[in-house]
């Protein structure tokens, strides 16, 4: 058995290379609508496919005869057939033409259409000839149709099948010749396959006897042509199946309608031709036939299906379809499409059919996705020349969208406010993507102009934001007004949107900017310019929505160039800086390394202030007009990086904790015999060792390194009044009224100054201790004392200590040379105190010796006062003069002493379980002080005291 459908594209093909059109011969085609009905590539029709092909002269020949059959079946006198030249069809009536006109929008036609050479004078000839029909056919028609209606006993033209009744009357001798005939039949047979087999009102049963009938006849008329008497076998087989199919219905009673040419998409294709042939060749006006022809197309709602929301619908993409074909030059279309369209979002929300809904989606679908094509990108699609259009289409893209909206959420189409948000956000939309491609291009056009030019090419951002503030010149004047219909704060959207572009941009290149240049200040008051012109657009004419605009504002998130500006010469400040410390870093391992120039300071003194220096002067000749603002800024990360590198530099030569042996436990001195004897070197560097731990460290430094030191931090010191002084003057001989002398410590190099002052003062010290506790160990704690005072007194530690002092004061710069002298005074003079107050078991002395110690303490003030000021020595030579006066008491009246000192502390001295602690400040006042006197006293009335109190050992 044959498929249900095989074969329908041999018939299609079989029809078309046989030359199958639409009249045979006789009689002229007029202009008409159908000439254009074929849409351009970029607008299909909405719908659908059939799904056999069909010629447009077929359809406008199957819609000619429903058209004729529902005009003569449906008219109150009777139907005889009269020859052409004796038709009278009804009078044309103007008042129709004008209420038709008033409807659709439509202007007035002005003056008559083009007339073919012949004049019809009925509105069935009118229609013949739009519809391209010859006379021989429209004769052979209408004789049909009266021979059908005879036989029908008035039925009407919905009450049989069309073609079906066609095949039955019409034979081979009615026409021209047998294979116009054949070609005829093929086309009819085509007809009833699409109505009642592709595209039934009522969809088909699996397997449905009828439907098999009607096609295996269909491919056996490609073999041979169909026998339409009344008693040939295949006509009756014909008859009996597309009776069957056609009177089908959905509650299974027999209906009054015959359903063979009302199922979608064909009777929307055979309706299309019909409207067509309403309009001649001045398409855009109704005159008093097109409204004629209208009332009696009508008549074919009934066996095509349509009903009033079709009907508008059709015709709505009819106008719409002929405004594109048309090169968009009849906007009136547009207008008649829209009062359509309106009617049909009524009519779509009562109706429940869902194959109507499906075809108002799909066609407003085609319609907006035309429209939106255009209005995502207005600003490619309109201009001066055609601006007028553009309220049209926009307006008729709204109106579509409020509709789809409407069809998906009809629960929601009474709501004012959401039709309102669909305007709004609809417009909305077109306004950003549009001003966003335009955008695009503009930047597109610059970064395409730069790269072709060979002169020194201008900033980008610069050409980009003269192009925006055009663009939004433009889009006020030209397309604002407009866009405002349904949006009221259109200009301010499209404010915020070119805002929003540049922004992005303006962002971008301020973040890869490397250096503050000339062309990047430019930039950035070529955006301040242009955001005020933006904001003033966004605000103007919108006083009565405030809250619009307030979010639109918020939107536009401040260029702030000011700030751009401000990071971008702090990000220069924090990388200059940056560049210093890490000149710093590299040079610090090597400083020491070098040799030091004739001044006895490192070069790197030089280099760290020339680096200074250099970056005041690119800090000043920034294009910039406040120079004070940031200079405070720049000043403090100078400082600090200056005080890095004298702090490091410092660190480099080692501090006094480097050299001071920590102080020995307390012990007895050794009495007797062997307490005269002078030990041997071994079991002094034995006996240092166990007291400091590091009496034989080696240092990488000498003497004359720690000079240079001080004195190079010295000479970094000096300079930084240079410095100050320099901004002060760069400040002065600013162009900008706005910059200032600072008053305050923001200019000045405060922490630098700290650092070279305490630096000095600890190298000093350093060096100090370095003689006397590491360089001078031998002759003072190897030797000074050690066996009795009277056998190695102090003159070997007084020749040593003068050639240091000479070292020094050759070496380091005048203003340093005071304060290194001093600091070797003082840890001279704390040396000599601790070889007496912690000089260990091998150093004894009794109060006789008392003189002794009096002199050697005297030869080592005089060494000084030759270098120093004399109130200066005395000063500091006054706490060793007070302890070494306890040495003048005898043994019992320190004893007392001692003890009168700890019974103020803890009532007597049997609750003192231990000794009390070394504090390192020694005084006659201190009882550790007048307790290491004794342990040092050469006497048993010390020993024994020691014994019963502490029990304290003699050796360490």
């Amino acid at each position: 058995m044959p498929l249900l459908f095989g074969e329908r594209k041999t018939l299609a093909d079989s029809c078309r290379q046989s030359g199958g059109g639409g009249g045979g011969g006789g009689g002229g085609r007029a202009q008409h609508f159908s000439d254009v009905s074929i849409p351009p590539p970029d607008l299909p029709s909405p719908f659908g496919e059939l799904a056999s092909a069909l010629s447009d002269a077929e359809l406008r020949e199957s819609a000619y005869e429903i058209f004729i059959a529902a005009c003569r079946t449906t008219s109150s006198k009777p139907l005889v057939y009269t020859p052409v030249v004796e038709r009278g069809d009804r009078s044309l009536t103007s008042a129709m033409a004008s209420k038709m006109k008033k409807a659709l929008g439509l202007k007035s036609s002005k003056g008559s259409p083009a007339k073919p050479p012949k004049r019809p004078t009925t509105i069935g000839e009118l229609m013949r000839v739009r519809m391209g029909v010859s006379e021989q056919t429209d004769e052979r028609l209408r004789r049909a149709l009266i021979k059908i209606v005879a036989g029908k006993l008035g039925k009407r033209a919905e009450s049989m099948v069309l073609p079906l009744e066609l095949l039955h009357q019409l034979k081979a001798s009615d026409f021209p010749s047998q294979q116009e005939y054949e070609l005829w039949q093929m086309r009819k047979l085509k007809i009833l396959e699409l109505g009642l087999l592709l595209h039934p009102y009522i969809p088909l049963g699996k397997g449905d006897f009828a439907a098999q009938q009607l096609q295996q006849i269909i491919h056996g008329a490609l073999e041979r042509p169909l026998g339409t008497e009344k008693n040939f076998e295949s006509m009756q087989i014909l008859k009996s199946s597309v009776t069957n199919l056609a009177c089908r219905s959905l509650d299974g009673s027999s209906p009054d309608t015959y359903h063979w040419a009302d199922g979608s998409p064909l009777n929307l294709y055979l309706y299309q031709r019909l409207l067509a042939a309403c309009y001649y060749s001045d398409v855009g006006s109704i005159t008093e036939e097109n409204a004629e022809i209208m009332e009696l197309i009508k008549k074919t709602w009934v066996i095509l299906g349509v009903n009033k929301m079709l009907h508008n619908l059709c015709l709505s993409w009819l106008f719409f379809h002929h405004y594109i074909t048309t090169r968009q030059a009849e906007t009136d279309l547009l207008c008649s499409a829209a009062n359509l369209l309106t009617e049909v979002g009524q009519d779509a929300k009562v109706t429940k059919h869902t194959a109507h809904l499906n075809i108002l989606r799909s066609t407003l679908s085609s319609i907006m996705g035309w429209t939106e094509k255009r209005l995502f990108g207005y600003h490619d699609t309109f201009s001066t020349a055609n601006i007028d259009s553009m309220q049209g289409i926009l307006s008729l893209g709204v109106l579509v969208a409020k509709i789809l909206a409407e069809i998906m959420s009809p629960k929601s189409h009474h709501k004012r406010t959401e039709e309102l948000d669909v305007a709004q956000s609809k417009t909305e939309a077109y306004i950003r993507s549009s001003l966003r491609t335009a955008f695009a291009q503009k930047m597109e056009k610059v970064y395409s102009s730069q790269c072709a030019s060979k002169s020194q090419p201008t900033p980008v951002l610069l050409i980009l934001a003269a192009d925006v503030g055009d663009l939004a010149r433009k889009e006020n004047e030209m397309f604002s007004p407009i866009l405002r219909k349904w949006h009221p704060l259109a200009a301010g959207v499209a404010a915020a949107t070119l805002h929003t572009c540049y922004g992005n941009e303006l962002k971008q290149f301020v973040s890869s900017a490397m250096e503050l240049t000339p062309e990047l200040v430019q930039v950035l008051k070529a955006a301040e310019k242009l955001e005020e012109e933006l904001m003033l657009m966004a605000v103007k004419d919108s006083a009565d929505h405030d809250d619009g605009v307030r979010k639109l504002i918020h939107e536009m998130r401040h260029y702030d160039t000011e700030t751009a500006l401000a990071n971008i010469v702090r990000s220069w400040i924090k990388r200059r800086v940056g560049q210093l410390k890490e000149w710093a870093d590299r040079n610090l391992q090597e400083i020491w390394k070098s040799r030091a120039n004739n001044e006895n300071f490192a070069p790197s003194a030089f280099e760290v202030v020339r680096m200074v220096d250099e970056t005041l002067d690119a800090f000043f000749k920034l294009p910039i007009v406040t120079h004070s603002a940031f200079l405070p800024d720049l000043v403090h990360g100078l400082d600090k990086s200056l005080q890095y590198f004298v702090s490091e530099t410092k660190l480099g030569c080692g501090t006094q904790h480097n050299y001071v042996p920590a102080y020995p436990t307390l012990t007895r001195c050794q009495t007797g015999s062997k307490f005269r004897k002078k030990i041997d070197q071994d079991q002094n560097e034995t006996m240092w060792k166990s007291q400091s731990g590091i009496v034989n460290k080696k240092t990488p430094f000498g003497i004359l390194q720690l000079c240079v030191g001080m004195n190079t931090i010295h000479q970094i010191g000096m300079k930084l009044e240079n410095l100050e002084t320099k901004i002060i003057k760069c400040l002065r001989n600013a162009v900008s009224s706005q910059s200032c002398i600072s008053s305050g410590s923001d200019i000045k190099f405060d922490l630098s100054r700290v650092a070279c002052q305490e630096g000095i003062k600890q190298l000093c010290e350093s060096t100090a201790n370095k003689v006397i506790f590491h360089d001078l160990s031998p002759v003072l704690w190897d030797n000074l004392y050690v066996g009795g005072p009277a056998s190695s007194r102090i003159k070997p530690l007084l020749k040593e200590l003068e050639t240091t002092l000479g070292i020094i004061s050759d070496n380091v710069n005048i203003r340093v040379h005071d304060h290194a002298l001093t600091a070797l005074m003082k840890t001279s003079f704390d040396a000599f105190l601790l070889v007496l107050l912690a000089g260990g078991p091998s150093r004894a002395f009794s109060h006789e010796d008392y003189n002794i110690l009096e002199d050697d303490f005297k030869d080592l003030k005089d060494l000084f006062l030759d270098e120093l000021p004399e109130e200066l020595v005395e000063k500091t030579s006054t706490k060793v003069e007070n302890v070494l006066n306890l040495h003048q008491f005898d043994t019992a009246t320190l004893i007392e002493r001692y003890k009168q000192m700890i019974t103020e502390v803890h009532g007597s001295v049997a609750k003192s379980t231990s000794p009390p602690p070394t504090t390192g400040y020694w005084s006659p006042n201190d009882a550790n002080t007048v307790l290491r006197v004794l342990c040092h006293r050469n006497d048993k009335a010390a020993s024994k005291f020691l014994k019963q109190t502490y029990n304290l050992p003699k050796k360490l």
